[in-house]
This record gives structure tokens, sequence and C-alpha cells, in this order.
């Protein structure tokens, strides 16, 4: 009776946690999609797509993957020293992993796994895009939520953890992953000058709410048994973008 009763005790503690989880949602602020603003007349600096990159870290209790997202395309538009809109299209058939660099084998079966209809979906959905629809600056009322995550020793970074240092400002857009479109909302460092602009930022999403369910915590039985993947998702943008004119806003 007594091993029952802690059992019944355990189960307790671990769904009062899961619901915790959900209520506190992700740390980035998510809604549905906004309106994007007409940026024409702006002044448009494009990516360099290879000197920008996304970078992700995925996180289970038992360890952690991370790697890259390449940037086809994408543009920054600026008026009266201010951004006002921009783009970045993402090539997610291209997805990339660093830690497991020296084993290609267990390297090309993770991509693999990641384009499949469990995560991406890339035969169905081989691209990704943000479209930014406001940028404020960053005050210290924009706190980041943290999110309580289920403890282990490769539990993802909390967004205090994550963020990126010194945050000017604060950027919304609507990101598109696997046909689904939602707000979000973020702190980034923010840099124009000499006809550039420099924009880092460091934030975590639930991957859940773009349709990524594949082994997420909402299974109690597996999160006991440590075989779920975290639905918390690092993300981070490092982008660079050269003015040029000749590029127009759609």
């Amino acid at each position: 009776m007594k091993n029952l009763n802690f059992l019944s005790l355990a189960l307790i503690m671990i769904l009062m946690t899961a619901c915790d989880q959900q209520k506190n949602g992700t740390d980035a602020e998510v809604s549905e999609a906004k309106e994007v603003q007409d940026v024409n007349g702006s002044d448009t600096y494009a990516i360099n797509t290879t000197e920008s990159a996304i970078t992700w870290i995925g996180s289970k209790p038992t360890g952690k993957h991370n790697g890259t997202i390449p940037i086809n395309d994408g543009s920054i538009a600026v008026e009266d020293g201010k951004i006002v809109g921009g783009r970045i299209a993402m090539n997610i058939n291209e997805i990339s992993n660093d830690d497991l660099a020296g084993d290609q084998e267990m390297q090309l079966k993770l991509i693999n796994h990641l384009r499949s209809p469990d995560f991406f979906d890339t035969e169905n959905h081989p691209s990704a895009e943000f479209v930014i629809t406001s940028v404020e600056t960053y005050s210290k009322e924009d706190s980041v939520k943290v999110k309580k995550e289920f403890d282990s020793e490769y539990k993802p970074a909390s967004a205090k953890e994550h963020m990126v240092e010194s945050p000017t400002h604060k950027v919304t857009g609507n990101l598109t992953m696997r046909g689904k479109t939602l707000s979000v909302s973020f702190p980034a460092n923010i840099k124009i000058q000499n006809n550039k602009v420099l924009a880092r930022a460091k934030f975590n999403i639930d991957r859940t709410l773009w349709g990524l369910q594949y082994n997420n915590e909402a299974n109690v039985v597996d999160k006991a048994k440590d075989k779920f993947i975290y639905n918390t998702v690092n993300v981070g943008f490092d982008i660079s973008a050269t003015e040029n004119s000749s590029i127009s806003q759609n």
C-alpha cells in the first residue's frame, strides 16, 4: 500500500509539472500572425547569406544536438535609420548538424530524420520564412518569459541564459515553418552603421506550435522514462546585411 501511495504521489507531481509547463508556454512571445506593413520607399539592405546564419539546439534528457539552417536570400528595410521591415528565407531542406561531425553515419541519420514528416517534412515544406512586422526599442518591461523545464543534465538553456547580451530592440515577425505561420517576438541586438545592418538574436520557441510533434512532452509515461525530446528549441539569428537600393521589398 505504501508503494502504491508513493507511485500515486509521483504521478500527480509529474502531471502537475506537465500542466505548469503548458501554462507557462514558450519563452518567446508567440501569437497569431500579424499584418505585414507596406515598406515601399525605404532603403533596402541585402542579407549576406554567407556571413549570416540561423542556429538551432535541440535537447533531450540524454543529450543535445545543434546545427544551422542556411539562408537562401533576404533583405532588411530601413527608413530614417530604423528597421521597418524585412524578410529572411531559410532552406530547411539543407538543415545541418555540427555536434556529430565526427560520425558521418549518425549525422546523416539525424539530418534525414529532421527532414522527415516527424519533424520538418521537407518534401512538402522545404523552406521557412521570417517576415518582420515591427521593431521597437528594447526596454526593461520586455523581460523574457522563462519556461519551467523537466529537470535533467541536458535540459534546454532558459531564455535568460540563451538570450543575446545587451539587447537593443524587440523584434516581432511572422515565422512560417511546416506551413504554419505564427507571430514571434524576441530581444535582439541591432546596429546600423557603415551601410550595414548587423543583428543578433537568441530566443526559445516551442516546436510543437508549428507541428513538430515527434516525441513531445505531452506523453507523461515517456517523460518518466526519459524518452521524450524537449519541446523547447534554442534558436539564434546572426544577420549581416549591406545596403543595396536595387532590391525592392515585396
